[in-house]
């Protein structure tokens, strides 16, 4: 099943928007859904006078970093609906204080991740911080090894600026069209960047959502926003332990 949407990526995942510009042009300035978990999304203006606000000392900043599936393309309010906004209450339900920032763009390649994450960086120290790109590259046809050089650019950034931040990869799967070598070898690279890494590792953040038609837009490529409670609850599962122990470092 989840192969059968993967096929369609090509029309979708890589027509939502282009990747090379160096700077989103729009910023991480928070809206508030609740006291304790903020979200925060490339989607609202970067406005003078609306800075991205300073979270406590005990409250963690959660970075979600990818593409079209994160930035919850095509959902109505994808503030509160994508898979990091409800991610964000979550970890409010759980009793761990947290600012989420949605820092998906759509179209966004492991190249145009790697230019764009210092500004991301710039905005938001990480204690968490999930990386979910690769797609567009597959989609493009671009070798498994250059992916994985621009992830480890990108992890290797976010170290520099937050080098007690908890790392967490999530794994893609490629078009079964383009072979089982492909295939193998584009696997391999998730796994293999989150043990290098020391990431807690994610192997399919479209695991029972890929291929199924009541799960997707209309584009039979971006979930719906059941699609990202499912998502949602597929990530929790591996970042439940990872933001547990952040928030215990972060109050002791």
């Amino acid at each position: 099943m989840r192969f059968s949407l993967l096929v369609l990526l090509a029309a979708g995942l890589a027509g939502c928007g282009g990747s090379d510009a160096p700077e989103p042009p729009t910023s991480d300035v928070p809206s508030e859904p609740s006291a304790t978990a903020t979200v925060a999304s490339p989607s609202t203006p970067d406005l003078p006078g609306n800075p991205t606000p300073e979270a406590a000392s005990d409250t963690l900043t959660v970075v979600f970093f990818g593409d079209s599936l994160t930035a919850g393309y095509g959902l109505a309010n994808p503030d509160e609906t994508a898979y990091p906004a409800l991610l964000a209450g979550k970890m409010e339900a759980s009793g761990v204080p947290a600012r989420v920032v949605n820092a998906g763009l759509s179209g966004e390649t492991s190249a145009g991740g790697l230019r764009r994450v210092d500004w991301i960086l710039s905005r938001n120290t990480p204690d968490v911080f999930m990386l979910a790109l690769g797609a567009n590259d597959m989609l493009r046809g671009q070798p498994p090894a250059e992916t994985e050089k621009n992830l480890r650019a990108t992890l290797d950034k976010v170290r520099e600026v937050a080098p007690e931040a908890r790392l967490v990869v999530a794994g893609l799967e490629a078009l079964p069209n383009l072979g089982a070598a492909y295939g193998d070898a584009y696997r391999q690279v998730f796994r293999d960047v989150a043990a290098d890494y020391d990431a807690a590792f994610l192997p399919f953040l479209l695991d029972g959502v890929a291929g199924d038609p009541a799960l997707n837009q209309q584009d039979g490529v971006h979930p719906t926003a059941r699609g990202h409670q499912i998502m949602a609850a597929t990530v929790w599962e591996t970042l439940q332990p990872v933001v547990s122990e952040a928030a215990s470092g972060a109050r002791s």
